[in-house]
């Protein structure tokens, strides 16, 4: 958005991005649930974590809102993370382990890729008490060869604590994949799938993002039918409400309206199903 499209809404930032901004990720109740879980097994060093959620439900931005968390500490814990998961070999994903971790020599095999690993964990959580960890998103993209990987990497453990925490962030589609796996099932100290939002939350987290962009008018911006329109169309997931949102601002602008009513909301909606 230009400065004078922000102006002319009231606004300081641009309200309704898809990025995963954590300032402007709405903590619906399921979300704060699943952050305190998240941040108590990071910090008892219980392992594996299981996020699962469709396309939409904001894993991406929890997974920035955790590390967030844990900005005040970082003499304590290290975190790494991995965006797109999609290797084709296990050597190539233990090739990318070992750079993420900052690990430089060559290695001939995956054997050398493991020990050089696991020395690199134990210096980290033994040697300099610090917490290490890993946390994939997408992780519907893993093969059962890269969860093999994992499930390996879990086994690295002190008689007081797991060597790595990890925290996996992946759609449904992961879950029967996982399922056979007894040995990884059996690892998961939190497990959680994240919901739609309902209409209520929906309207929270519009006047949320309003709010922490800058709008501070008593006038509310979005009509109360309006939101319901977007509840009904969005059925609830995030992302998608950023994005109508913002083409309901776009709109209200070139019409010069006052806020956004319900028909600007059908509008919206005509443009989307025709692109």
């Amino acid at each position: 958005m230009t400065t004078a499209y922000l102006q002319t809404l009231h606004l300081e930032r641009e309200p309704f991005s898809t990025s995963p901004d954590p300032a402007f990720f709405y903590k619906s109740p399921e979300h704060i649930s699943v952050l305190n879980r998240l941040e108590i097994a990071i910090r008892l060093k219980r392992g594996l974590s299981l996020i699962l959620g469709d396309v939409g439900t904001g894993k991406t931005t929890l997974s920035r809102s955790l590390i967030q968390l844990f900005d005040q500490e970082d003499n304590e814990f290290v975190f790494h993370m991995i965006l797109d998961p999609s290797f084709k070999t296990e050597t190539q994903f233990l090739a990318h382990l070992t750079k993420l971790f900052g690990i430089t020599p060559f290695f001939r095999s995956t054997i050398d890729y493991r020990d050089a690993i696991e020395k690199y964990l134990y210096k980290k959580t033994v040697d300099e008490k610090k917490t290490v960890v890993l946390l994939i998103d997408e992780a519907q993209k893993l093969q059962v060869e890269h969860l093999e990987v994992l499930r390996t990497l879990l086994n690295y453990e002190t008689n007081e604590q797991k060597m790595l925490q990890l925290i996996i962030f992946g759609q449904l589609e992961l879950l029967p994949r996982i399922q056979p796996m007894r040995n990884f099932i059996d690892r998961i100290s939190v497990k959680a799938r994240l919901n739609p939002l309902d209409e209520y939350q929906i309207s929270q987290m519009i006047e949320y993002r309003l709010r922490t962009a800058g709008y501070d008018s008593p006038e509310p911006l979005f009509a109360a039918e309006a939101i319901k329109k977007i509840y009904e169309y969005t059925r609830g997931y995030p992302r998608a409400i950023a994005k109508i949102c913002h083409n309901a601002l776009e709109l209200v602008l070139m019409q010069d309206r006052a806020n956004v009513t319900a028909e600007i909301i059908d509008r919206v909606i005509e443009q989307d199903e025709v692109l």
